[in-house]
């Protein structure tokens, strides 16, 4: 049995098919993994991701803590609410996870960290921590429910408190507004529109219930990760790993070379890689014959192996197969990919495929 978010007996009233998860006991879907992915992008969608760890670092040492702890750089931080995507990497170069942070105040941020990594995460921070002035505290006081879609935020507004309608309909891209231990992030995982809602764990299933009296889906993983992988987002494990740095994951542009000065934990060994050069590109793979890409698949040039899938599956807005993959630089515009023994042509493609409900390549 594996841990379980406030949400848990919504999600048996539902008939959720329960699947293990990262030491979680979370729904993969509620009926149709397809019809979940559809709704999301045509009107709205929500997904319970309180499993994920959410943690509040704060001190007058935190901002020094961060900028040696991160790759990219969070004194670009300056305006409450402002997030930004990074990894956090160990002293090869490899990601150890990749997480959200906020800027709340000049001594207190928020990060979220992936549910599987999370203890891990923990203790290398507290790890890294000596020497500085920050406290790191993780929150399973607090539940989070992500919102996505078209119509998503309009969906969100009147079930949320009162004091917070009005900034929260004015969030740009990306940035967060708060009212004591409610925190709405625009921000998401499906290529989509919409919030990502932080609140008191005892008050999830009241918000659970608004929100599909509202019209808003219930979605499982299965949608979750098929909306990703359309919208070009990596999945920790599968994408990248400790083995693993972020030049060859498509994920060079988290990295904040400026200053120089400053240390963060990785930065040598980076330097080290992008000066050895021959690094593999992290593309994207579109299928032109039969079969559903997988992740482990060979990928193949002029009939030899030249990389692997990384990610891959069936896309429901394209209904084709498409995959991220890490390749040999010397990989064109066409391949082929190993499926069960036969070499199947595909074409490589920068993701994303899909944002905002539109195909983002040509089929």
């Amino acid at each position: 049995m594996g841990h379980k978010t406030p949400l848990f007996a919504e999600h048996l009233a539902l008939n959720a098919r329960i699947v293990p998860f990262g030491g979680w006991d979370m729904p993969l879907h509620y009926g149709s993994q397809i019809e979940e992915h559809h709704r999301v992008r045509g009107e709205a969608g929500m997904f319970d991701v309180s499993h994920m760890q959410i943690v509040d670092l704060e001190g007058n040492g935190v901002l020094a803590f961060l900028r040696r702890l991160i790759a990219n750089d969070p004194a670009k931080l300056e305006v409450p609410g402002k997030a930004l995507y990074s990894c956090m990497l160990n002293e090869h170069g490899g990601v150890i996870d990749d997480l959200i942070l906020y800027f709340c105040a000049s001594d207190r941020y928020r990060m979220v960290v992936n549910a599987a990594t999370a203890e891990k995460d923990l203790a290398w921070m507290r790890h890294h921590s000596t020497g500085f002035d920050v406290e790191i505290r993780p929150r399973r006081d607090l539940a989070m429910i992500a919102v996505q879609g078209p119509s998503a935020r309009s969906r969100v507004v009147d079930l949320i408190p009162p004091g917070l309608r009005e900034p929260a309909m004015a969030l740009k891209s990306f940035f967060a507004a708060a009212q004591g231990d409610w925190f709405l992030g625009r921000t998401g995982y499906t290529g989509e529109d919409g919030f990502e809602i932080i609140c008191p764990a005892g008050e999830a299933p009241a918000l659970w219930k608004g929100l599909l009296s509202a019209g808003v889906a219930p979605c499982g993983l299965g949608a979750r990760d098929t909306l990703r992988l359309e919208a070009g987002m990596n999945l920790y494990g599968q994408d990248m790993d400790e083995d693993v740095s972020p030049l060859e994951s498509g994920l060079s542009w988290t990295i904040a070379w400026e200053p120089a000065e400053r240390n963060f934990i990785g930065r040598s060994a980076l330097q080290a890689q992008r000066e050895q050069g021959g690094l593999r590109r992290f593309v994207g793979l579109l299928l032109t014959g039969r079969g559903v890409l997988r992740e482990h698949q060979e990928v193949l040039s002029g009939g030899e192996r030249a990389g692997e899938v990384t990610s891959g599956g069936f896309a429901p807005s394209l209904q084709r197969s498409i995959a991220f993959a890490r390749v040999a630089r010397h990989v064109g515009e066409k391949c082929e990919v190993l499926i069960r023994g036969k070499a199947v042509p595909a074409r490589v493609v920068k993701p994303p495929f899909v944002r905002n409900g539109k195909p983002r390549i040509d089929l």
